[in-house]
């Protein structure tokens, strides 16, 4: 059962329960208790980086009060499907507990990469990578624009566009903003660097622990000598087109290899006329 685009996707974004109860046709009284080692992560959760020391807390918060939420799951054969609470899963696990409260749905598979977008952007608890790979699936599943994206999360198109132009800086990166060791603004100041200039100011970043204003100080001079390399550059190539117009109007064949000028000398007579020319220079 496939959305319909905007209005799908609109409806999908409203209250968190209303999604799971509507689109799984979950009762929210009728829970199992199923085992932990028959639950698969869904693999289109876009969520990878778990904090350990937030997962000791919960896993110390549902042994102490137990879990107040249960996790939903797909079933499937043998085995479920995660659909969310993987962190409570997870949690699971620390306390080696054998089973879990679980609403289960038999909806099918299909639906498991749109939910798992839905339910954490619904919740904001992806980190500024994880944030922008989802929007960027939600734009490509249901072939919609960053501008019809912000108006159904609520967020502004310059917010949108400047978390998915993350995705663009390297990978190492992007683990260094998952892993919260460079914030979300420095990070957009990264972006349209060369790598070797982004990789050694985010490592500025951490080694000086450099403020975001002296990020930008930093990159606008690094993108000012960039731009005066560029205006030499342009003077350079533009006076070599020149001498070779000016070299193959006299009898000359030439041409340019990158910044090298290659004269053919075809014959004596070029040969001699090429020492005649220097000869005159100096």
């Amino acid at each position: 059962m496939g959305l319909n685009k905007n209005k799908g996707l609109a409806t999908l974004i409203g209250d968190i329960d209303e999604v799971y109860s509507k689109e799984l046709g979950l009762d929210k009284n009728k829970t199992i208790q199923i085992p932990v080692e028959k639950i698969k992560v869904n693999p289109f959760q876009p969520r990878k980086y778990f904090d350990k020391e937030a997962l000791n807390e919960l896993a110390n918060s549902i042994k102490q009060y137990g879990l107040i939420q249960p996790i939903i799951v797909l079933k499937q054969e043998n085995h479920y499907i995660l659909v969310a609470g993987e962190r409570r899963l997870r949690a699971y696990k620390i306390l080696g507990y054998e089973n879990i409260l679980a609403l289960v749905s038999d909806v099918k598979e299909e639906k498991l990469r749109e939910l798992a977008l839905i339910e954490n952007i619904q919740r904001e608890n992806l980190n500024p990578i994880e944030l922008a790979n989802s929007y960027k699936d939600l734009i490509e599943i249901h072939k919609i624009t960053q501008e019809n994206l912000a108006s159904l999360v609520n967020k502004s198109r310059t917010q949108i566009t400047n978390t998915l132009r993350l995705l663009n800086l390297d990978p190492s990166t992007q683990n260094l903003i998952i892993e919260g060791k460079i914030s979300q603004g420095h990070a957009k100041i990264l972006v349209g660097l060369n790598k070797k200039d982004e990789k050694m100011i985010a490592s500025s970043i951490i080694g000086q622990q450099l403020s975001v204003h002296d990020t930008e100080k930093i990159v606008k001079k690094i993108k000012n000598q960039e731009n005066a390399n560029l205006e030499n550059n342009t003077e350079f190539e533009n006076e070599l087109k020149e001498l070779i117009k000016s070299l193959n109007n006299k009898g000359f064949r030439c041409e340019k290899n990158k910044k090298n000028l290659i004269i053919h000398l075809k014959n004596i007579d070029i040969i001699k006329k090429l020492r005649q020319m220097i000869e005159k220079i100096s």
